[in-house]
């Protein structure tokens, strides 16, 4: 049940399909859209994101599952006869009545209707009204029946369904594996059942809309669910035919073989040619649960974990926000972590870089929350599998003299798909609880073993370069700064508070407090951002681009030399944020870099939607939810760039992109009106003469004598 590292190729098959499937624009217009309706849901509770998005998503999922074991409970009869010398097992069937046979019949048209519906309904086939009512009633119906049906038979004396019971003492009755496949069958109609009419509550109630449309991944993931099921069912089929065993028992061999469990003592290809199918069978079987376990990754960890960490992360921002102490100069970001800044010495610029540190600490501590948290639900998740499994192992294998601690040994050693085969099911019950068992370890040990790999795996892993980093094998720096920036990181989040003294110039009292600094901003500070953002420009300065500087500076345009000089960066930049773009994981920027690309996006032609003049704090949480079309965005908002579902990458580049396709549209306007005055850019060359990265020559140059133009410093 271990990844076999089929993630990546199942993230590039997706990116390949995705314009094909949908159709270019759809497509992404449909991400869009899903990224939108995430982020407007971020701040719902738990349980309505949950009905909306994980409910439909598990009855998608499980719904097919208990088709198959509604098949597995019509293929066979309930009941055996078991003779003298001989165990349930084994034993001779009993022919079910006709009424029997006719319900669970029924039972299974009902619920493959409603799987249908529900399918429809999720891949916008059917309209939500009508396909949701069809579904949860088809669920609960076909549950309901199978109830009735396994209550009759078990109730009933001696197991005598009369007219045509066979007559044999009461203790030579037996339920066969049929009978507990429908008892299976019908606990997961219910499930199913539950989830979606929690959905269509929350529907009703306008928690969310009326609707339901798969994404990209959650259509693999009940696609290769449901190739999975099938490709167990019809492998079954023909080494039933092939080995001459009962459909149940090759069943419960095809589940044990796929997921490399092997137990091997019990079933196992004797004739030549179910050996030689076996080799084709076991293959494809792998290559398809290995796509199973691919995309519960990508779905479940790299989606699931996204929406998680920012419902985390809103939860911390909100509890620091309430506790700042103007008169103590502190904001508490954790519990055991406090920040501090200082009114009297407020200013703008100071005050931004304190919101950000702030909001980057709250990021950082509410991702690693999220990774802990993650790792011992997943861990919880995975010791009730193994303790309950091994309880339930226990009550089924009595007649094996099965100790609780031979079945927990035996459950240990199945859910490490290790099986020894000194220990396996020979009862009717066990052997049904056994497939749905092993089904459920499958996403249950890949979210696991995932999150190990974030949390328990990592800190090793870290540890054990570390020690090779100050002993045979040495890094290019010194071991004593390998030990200061391994202590750095393990105290993440711990800010030195010297960097951290920072407020704000407002009238009115923001989230830190009223300040009592009067003065304009920060000249130390201009100046360094002016330096720093100087330095990045002077990466964009090619020859090309120098000599059209030159050109335009001859003509006495220096304007249309800034102009066409901002333009060359934005492009530039786009050019960096696309290869940002999916890195693993994900790309965040340092303050001064932030403030660059602010730099950039901070011009009247973008809009006051893109990045105000300005960031102004409201005084209370509940301004901080409100969004008139004037409130301007602040670092510890809800609109922050740092929060949400898009990463730093998608919002930069989102903003450059619109800052640049405005600016086109201003260059169309000004041909078209020689009147037009287009707006200053934010950056201009003589910036770059200033700081000295590019400095004036004298001479002549192709548009007369004593005309001055610029080279490299």
């Amino acid at each position: 049940m271990n990844d076999p590292g089929t993630e990546e190729p199942i993230r590039q098959a997706a990116d390949e399909i995705e314009p094909t499937f949908d159709g270019g624009q759809d497509a992404e217009k449909e991400e869009a859209q899903e990224i939108q309706e995430q982020e407007h849901n971020l701040h719902d509770s738990n349980l309505w994101w949950f009905a909306s998005t994980g409910c439909p998503l598990l009855a998608g999922t499980f719904g097919p599952l208990a088709n198959a074991f509604s098949i597995c409970a019509l293929v066979r009869s309930w009941r055996v006869y078991i003779a003298p010398g001989e165990t349930a097992a084994s034993g001779d069937r009993i022919t079910d009545p006709g009424w029997l046979l006719a319900v669970n019949a029924v039972s299974l048209v009902i619920a493959l209707t409603a799987n249908a519906a529900l399918l429809l309904n999720m891949s916008g086939r059917v309209r939500f009204k009508i396909a949701q009512p069809i579904a949860v009633l088809g669920f609960f119906f076909g549950g309901v029946m199978l109830v009735a049906l396994t209550a009759a038979l078990s109730t009933a004396p001696d197991y005598d369904l009369s007219p045509g019971s066979p007559a044999a003492p009461g203790g030579a009755h037996a339920l066969s594996q049929a009978y507990y496949y429908a008892i299976q069958a019908a606990i997961i109609y219910w499930i199913v059942t539950i989830l979606m009419s929690l959905t269509a509550y929350g529907a009703w109630k306008g928690h969310f809309e009326a609707e339901f449309r798969l994404t990209l991944a959650q259509r693999t993931l009940m696609l290769q669910t449901m190739a999975f099921l099938a490709y167990l069912m019809l492998g079954a089929l023909v080494f039933s035919h092939v080995e001459g065993w009962e459909y149940l028992d090759a069943f419960y061999w095809a589940d044990l073989t796929l997921l490399t469990i092997g137990l091997g003592s019990d079933f196992h290809p004797s004739t030549h040619t179910g050996r030689t199918l076996y080799l084709f069978f076991a293959i494809g079987g792998i290559v398809i649960i290995g796509l199973v376990i691919g995309s519960i990754r990508t779905l479940v960890l790299d989606r699931g974990k996204k929406k998680v960490s920012a419902r985390m992360m809103e939860k911390k921002r909100i509890r620091a926000i309430n506790s700042v102490d103007p008169r103590k100069h502190r904001i508490q970001v954790a519990r055991f972590q406090t920040m501090k800044f200082d009114n009297d010495d407020l200013t703008p610029a100071k005050r931004r870089e304190l919101e950000f540190s702030v909001m980057r600490s709250v990021q950082e501590l509410a991702e690693r929350d999220r990774k802990w948290m993650s790792l011992v639900i997943s861990t919880f998740a995975a010791a009730c599998l193994w303790f309950i499994g091994a309880a339930v192992f226990f009550v089924t294998e009595a007649e094996q003299d099965w100790s609780y601690f031979a079945s927990l040994y035996f459950s240990y050693t199945c859910l490490l798909t290790i099986g020894y085969g000194d220990l396996y099911p020979m009862s009717n019950s066990g052997k049904p609880f056994f497939v749905l068992w092993t089904l459920l370890a499958v996403p249950t040990l890949t979210i696991l073993i995932s999150n190990m790999g974030d949390t328990v795996v990592a800190v090793f892993s870290n540890a054990v370069v570390w020690i090779g980093s100050i002993t045979v094998l040495p890094g290019e720096k010194s071991m004593s700064a390998t030990a200061k920036r391994a202590f750095k990181q393990f105290s993440v989040g711990r800010s030195d508070p010297r960097e951290l003294e920072a407020a704000t110039k407002t009238v009115a009292p923001g989230v830190f407090g009223e300040s009592r600094h009067e003065g304009g901003e920060d000249s130390k500070h201009f100046d360094l951002m002016t330096n720093n953002i100087a330095e990045r420009l002077s990466t964009h300065i090619e020859d090309e681009e120098i000599q059209e500087a030159i050109e335009a500076q001859e003509r006495g345009d220096s304007y249309e030399r800034d102009v066409h000089f901002y333009h060359f960066v934005l492009a530039k930049e786009i050019r960096v944020m696309m290869q940002h773009l999916g890195a693993s994981p994900p790309k965040q920027y340092t303050w001064p870099e932030w403030e660059y690309y602010l730099k950039l996006i901070d011009n009247e032609a973008a809009g006051k939607e893109l990045i105000p003049e300005t960031l102004r704090n409201p005084t209370t949480v509940s301004k901080f939810k409100a969004r008139p079309k004037d409130r301007q965005w602040t670092w510890l908002g809800d609109e922050s760039p740092l929060m949400g579902l898009k990463s730093e990458s998608e919002w930069i580049l989102e903003r450059l992109g619109a800052t640049l396709e405005q600016e086109i549209r201003d260059q169309r306007r000004k041909l078209l009106d020689k009147d037009y005055k287009q707006r200053t850019p934010p950056i201009s060359l003589a910036e770059m003469v200033q700081q000295g990265i590019i400095k004036p020559r004298g001479g002549s140059g192709s548009g007369g004598s004593g005309s001055t133009a610029i080279e490299r410093a």
